[in-house]
């Protein structure tokens, strides 16, 4: 009786069995951070500022035509596109190497997969400054190793060369990103059945073989679903190459995102700015429908 007296008395929301009022917050918030965003992008990529006029003229399609005939808009989305394919390549192989060793139940390899979220929580502009340090020409510990061992010329800035620059923000990404994939991995090892391999070991079967016939296909749900949550998150990449090149030298490391930033804030040219944007959406959208498609991941 007492718990009936407290359960009456309290707003009619929190005894409703309709799910509505409990959605309400998620759908306020829904409409507040995502959807009111995305349509006043539509709205602003029909507008262009005026400094003259010190407000927004209606200009229809001319932000999407000058968008598909602006050279360096498409060579920043073939930097964007090869930057993601080559942290997805580097960061899935290393990153179900490492989970493959470290999946074991002896002592210490707990403490040693905890360790591993250490460098998801640094910020990814300190991620950034840490290796603009460590790839200095003077006395980057990166630059110089790279020099000892001949890759390199000694005393080469590796972030001031347009050959270079790109696969030197590429090490930040991978050193900071690469437990994420581990994580990911691990968990969908430990999660394998054991009957399979008990049959392969029984058969007389390599541990190539196993990994190969067994592991890999019993893991590609996880592997399809890393690599497209880890591809939209590379797809967007802004901080690194802010922090480390600017973009430079010249055009070599113009990400999109680098670039939306630059056309909205540095040239106040807001309608251009979200209309790169809308257009990064529409292919983070298209790719990643094709990929689930492909891969027939199910949520």
């Amino acid at each position: 009786m007492r718990m009936n007296a407290v359960s009456l008395r309290l707003p009619r929301p929190f005894i409703s069995d309709h799910p509505l009022p409990w959605l309400l917050p998620l759908i306020a918030i829904l409409v507040v951070f995502a959807l009111y965003p995305f349509f006043y992008n539509i709205w602003l990529s029909a507008h262009e500022f005026i400094p003259r006029k010190r407000g927004l003229d209606f200009v229809g399609f001319d932000n999407w035509v000058k968008l598909f005939a602006d050279p360096r808009m498409w060579n920043a989305l073939w930097v964007t596109l090869f930057y993601t394919g080559v942290c997805l390549a580097i960061e899935v192989t290393l990153g179900m190497a490492i989970a493959l060793l470290i999946d074991s139940d002896d002592p210490g390899f707990g403490i040693l997969r905890g360790l591993l979220t250490l460098t998801l929580v640094i910020p990814p502009a300190i991620t950034g400054m840490m290796f603009l340090l460590m790839e200095d020409a003077q006395f980057g510990i990166i630059a110089a190793f790279l020099g000892d061992v001949g890759l390199i010329a000694p005393q080469t800035a590796i972030l001031a060369e347009p050959s270079l620059a790109l696969w030197g923000v590429v090490v930040a990404d991978v050193w900071q990103w690469t437990p994420f994939m581990v994580l990911i991995f691990v968990a969908g090892l430990r999660a394998l059945p054991s009957d399979p391999y008990e049959s392969a070991m029984i058969d007389g079967a390599s541990g190539w073989q196993t990994f190969y016939r067994l592991t890999l296909p019993m893991m590609g749900k996880v592997i399809a679903i890393a690599v497209l949550i880890r591809g939209i998150d590379l797809f967007r990449m802004f901080d690194y190459v802010f922090v480390m090149t600017s973009g430079g030298p010249g055009t070599a490391t113009y990400t999109l995102s680098l670039y939306a930033w630059q056309q909205t804030f540095s040239f106040i040219k807001w309608g251009y700015g979200a209309t790169i944007s809308l257009f990064a959406l529409f292919i983070v959208l298209l790719v990643a429908h094709l990929f689930v498609s492909l891969t027939k991941v199910r949520w």
